[in-house]
């Protein structure tokens, strides 16, 4: 093999390739990063470590056709560094990089003991990618990082052909959120998976500029979604399992509504939870009529703090108690400039919605923290 290729095109391959390779890979090849460089004008470079796999494509000047196995977070790490055009010359076992006076010289995995890659399958349907990239990043904010249930880690991916929709949702127990996607074209019944969050999160972050996205659901039972961009593939595979049912857990009339702005009221969440001597210890809020939301935190000898923002309240007061963190997780994930609160008591999940939004945006269930006095 070897090739003249753009260090910035290099760099961008490599690292996006190099993200999914295990700290603690099951065998040692599963460390390596797969250059394959035999259509003439393209890099092609992979990584798979049985659950994920990422392929992508750059633009090259190849001159002798070829294929390596190379140590991936090594040449991530070298790659980064590199400026102009980048040398690759393939000799025996032995990968050679060149740029500038930058020289360095790598061994090789053993490329016959490398698994096949997953073949990602049929394309089910196209979204928006920007649109697909916002509505991941916004219901993975509820996504468990406990291991103890795998389930939870993971983002629901349900197709309603009637509805010509996709909805995407995630829960840890303590919050749930629901976002929906329109997808008309998806050429497939109505489905669903569940798809490890965080690898999802990055697969759709590769490929938040381009213009669409390719989607393959799991079919039957090969259990492996796929997403495509326009340069970059990702297949992942599904959890076993369903997330709990939401739609009996979102209430649809409330006792109480409030609007608040979202810029302020972070900052405020931000400023009372700093006394907290717990990192989730609660913050509580207390909805006034005359437009006035308290905000408190800590109690007794404890460091106390007091702010206040405004609101516009529909129904009698309320005063609630939330996790600061997944409070402002759920304020963070909301486009709009402010936040429409929907409370059915004080014990009960509150819905956060953005102002105005339509049915399809991004619906938060948050569930209170219970204090005595």
């Amino acid at each position: 093999m070897k090739l003249v290729i753009d260090h910035a095109d290099l760099a961008a391959a490599v690292g996006y390739a190099a993200r999914t390779l295990p700290s603690r890979p099951p065998a040692p090849v599963l460390a390596g990063l797969l250059l394959d460089a035999t259509d003439g004008e393209r890099l092609r470079v992979r990584a798979f470590d049985y659950e994920v796999s990422t392929d992508t494509t750059v633009s090259a000047t190849v001159t002798k056709p070829g294929r390596a196995l190379v140590p991936g977070r090594l040449l991530a790490d070298i790659t980064a560094t590199l400026r102009g055009d980048v040398h690759l010359d393939l000799d025996g076992t032995r990968l050679t990089l060149r740029a500038g006076s930058a020289r360095f010289t790598l061994p090789l995995l053993p490329l016959e003991e490398y698994p096949a890659l997953p073949e990602p399958g049929t394309t089910t349907g196209t979204l928006s990618a920007p649109a697909f990239a916002e509505a991941v990043a916004q219901v993975a904010c509820a996504v468990s990082r406990e291991e103890a249930l795998p389930v939870l880690t993971g983002v629901s991916l349900r197709h309603d052909h009637e509805a010509g929709t996709l909805t995407l949702s995630a829960t840890d127990r303590y919050r749930y959120a629901v976002r929906t996607v329109p997808w008309k074209d998806a050429a497939l019944p109505d489905t669903g998976a569940v798809i490890p969050g965080r690898a999802l999160l990055d697969a759709v972050k590769a490929v938040a500029d381009d213009a669409t996205v390719d989607l393959a659901l799991p079919a039957g039972s090969n259990g492996l979604f796929a997403l495509r961009g326009e340069q970059h593939t990702t297949t992942i595979r599904a959890l076993d399992g369903e997330l709990p049912k939401y739609a009996s857990l979102f209430p649809t009339e409330f006792a109480h509504t409030a609007t608040v702005e979202i810029a302020a009221l972070k900052a405020a969440v931000q400023r009372v939870a700093l006394v907290s001597p717990k990192k989730d210890g609660p913050v509580r809020l207390t909805f006034a009529g005359d437009g006035t939301l308290v905000l408190e935190s800590g109690s007794g000898d404890d460091a106390q703090a007091l702010d206040a923002v405004d609101t516009a309240l529909d129904g009698d007061g309320l005063t609630i108690s939330f996790n600061p963190a997944f409070l402002l997780d759920g304020l963070s994930a909301l486009t709009a400039e402010s936040v429409d609160f929907g409370f059915t008591s004080a014990t009960k999940p509150a819905v956060l919605r953005g102002h105005g939004s339509d049915d399809h945006a991004l619906r938060y269930l948050l569930m209170p923290i219970r204090q005595t006095d």
